[in-house]
């Protein structure tokens, strides 16, 4: 089983790919397409095609967990933008917002808004975040 094409493409335009690992803007380490993880240490070097495989794996962990938290994400764009915000952020962050609160309501709308408070990393507001959130909303 593959994630969604859409989902893989929303990870591969936001989070670039790097094959040594670094820390993200929010001090976290990182590699491959933005893998984290107790695995991801600094200074460890992928090959591409390890990094290929990690988030290809990551993205249907996260888009199967993102569907079991919010089964009424009732098409593919709603799926993976929920998919892409957990990839992102985590499963835990998706599992305790009003975002997914939202989303259980079937209220689109204020998920859309709900997204756009999602755009800080270490209390800086960053741009690439606002435009991953905004791509993410235009699924909606």
């Amino acid at each position: 089983m593959s994630p969604s094409r859409l989902l893989v493409a929303l990870i591969k335009l936001f989070e670039g790919c790097r094959l040594r690992a670094y820390l993200c803007p929010a001090g976290v380490p990182t590699n491959g397409w933005g893998t984290t993880g107790p695995d991801v240490k600094l200074g460890v070097v992928w090959d591409q095609a390890t990094a290929d495989a990690r988030m290809e794996a990551d993205a249907l962990m996260f888009e199967t967990a993102s569907r079991a938290q919010c089964p009424t994400a009732d098409t593919e764009g709603r799926q993976a933008a929920l998919a892409d915000f957990a990839y992102n952020l985590g499963l835990t962050r998706l599992k305790g917002s009003t975002l997914r609160r939202r989303a259980l309501a079937g209220d689109w709308d204020a998920v859309a808004v709900e997204l756009n408070k999602w755009v800080f990393a270490a209390g800086k507001k960053l741009p690439g975040l606002v435009k991953r959130r905004a791509a993410e909303a235009a699924l909606l």
